[in-house]
Parts: structure tokens; sequence; C-alpha cells
């Protein structure tokens, strides 16, 4: 069986040869800030923080952009907190007593049920990029804390070489954006949250500046035609 190397909630390949240590690979600046988005959503998705990232989270440094401003409200929140009192808020958002307030998967948001036909397709994907879900992991891996989790693999290349940015879109496009939004909205106002408020402002603003940012790069992509081609003026 091939080694692997655990990333959070899924297992990444070690691969073989000379270039096992994937981390060495040098990720531009403004991916790393993407990535680094993607991780913390993971993070406070996959399970309440603890003291630690609390304190990290109050001590941010933050700028005025619109997601600048959702942050400051995650670290006023922050800074108010406690792990014991996240606990029991992470419970009633996502595990419940009978009924979670949110389920935050893509098969139940797409189909109204867990298990199908979204989970099939992204586990196909996962085989195709080599990445393999951890075997202390009890959720489907279309939980939303998993899926960003995988974008942050395919960015800073966790799994291999990071992923293109086409590949990184076919990815999203794929498993994130036909049901993400619509889970940060919904934990933006579910009646349960209060720190995780914020978070549900994150994931949307930054959802959407994905979006943007992916068909901004796409359609200079096409403005430039196919390599050697002239170019239309």
């Amino acid at each position: 069986m091939a080694e692997s190397r655990k990333k959070r909630g899924v297992n990444v390949p070690a691969g073989n040869g000379e270039n096992q240590d994937h981390t060495v690979t040098e990720v531009a600046a403004e991916d790393m800030l993407r990535a680094n988005t993607y991780a913390l959503l993971a993070a406070l998705l996959r399970g309440p923080p603890d003291a630690a990232t609390l304190t990290g989270l109050a001590e941010s440094r933050l700028d005025d952009s619109e997601m600048g401003q959702a942050m400051a409200a995650l670290a006023a929140v922050a800074r108010k907190s406690t792990p014991e009192s996240l606990k029991d808020e992470y419970h009633d958002l996502f595990i419940g007593v009978g009924e979670a307030e949110l389920t935050p998967y893509a098969s139940y948001y797409l189909t109204g049920f867990v298990y199908e036909k979204p989970l099939a397709k992204l586990r196909i994907a996962m085989s195709e990029l080599g990445i393999v879900k951890t075997d202390d992991v009890s959720e489907p891996e279309d939980h939303i804390a998993a899926l960003c989790e995988m974008m942050y693999g395919l960015i800073t290349g966790a799994f291999g070489e990071p992923a293109d940015l086409a590949s990184q879109q076919a990815f999203f496009d794929a498993h994130m954006a036909p049901w993400a939004e619509r889970f940060f909205e919904d934990l933006e106002e579910a009646d349960s949250a209060n720190f995780y408020k914020p978070v549900g402002t994150i994931g949307k603003l930054f959802g959407r500046i994905e979006t943007q940012a992916f068909e901004m790069a796409r359609d200079q992509l096409l403005s430039q035609g196919p390599a050697g081609a002239p170019k239309l003026h």
C-alpha cells in the first residue's frame, strides 16, 4: 500500500522517487492567501476552534475591505468566545440532538439527501487526484470542510505539484460552486450561530471572489487565443 501523509481530513500521497516533499514547491503569495482562507474555513467548519485558534483570530490584522470587515467581525466575536461555548454552538449547528440546524454536505444541498450522486462524483475526482479520506474522519467526503481542505491542497501542491488554475476552477465549479454559497448564507442566518455568523459571511464573500477571479482568468486566456495564433484587434 502506498505511503501517505495526513493533511487534516484527507490523506495526501507522499509519492515516490526524489520529489516526495511537495511542501518545497513555491506558491505565489496571492495563491497562499487563497489557500490560507480555505484552510481557515476548513479548520472552523471541521470542528469548534481551540483556545490557540481563538487567540490567533482575535489578534488578526485586518484591512477595510468587505472581506476585512467580515474578518474583523470574526475577530471581535473570537475575543468574547471560549472553546467550551463554541463546542455547544458547533453542536447545535452541525450535530444537534435529533437533527442539526445545518447539514453541510453537497449531496444534501443538491438532492435533499446525503450519500447521493454529488458524493459519488466527488469520489471519482478524488481518486483521479490521489486524495484519500483519513481513517479517523467519519463524515462523507462532500462535507464543506473537506472540500475546503481539498482546494487548499490543490493550490499548495499537497497532492503533488500545485494544480494549475484551470484544474482548480474545474474542481471548484464541479463540487463547490453549485451549493457552497447557499450553505454559507444559511450559516449567516442560522438561529444557533453567533461566532459562526461571520464565518458564514467570510465563506460567502470568498466564494464570490474565487468565482470572479476564475472567470477573469478564463476570459483572459480565451482572449489570448491558441498559442501562436494571431490576436484579434
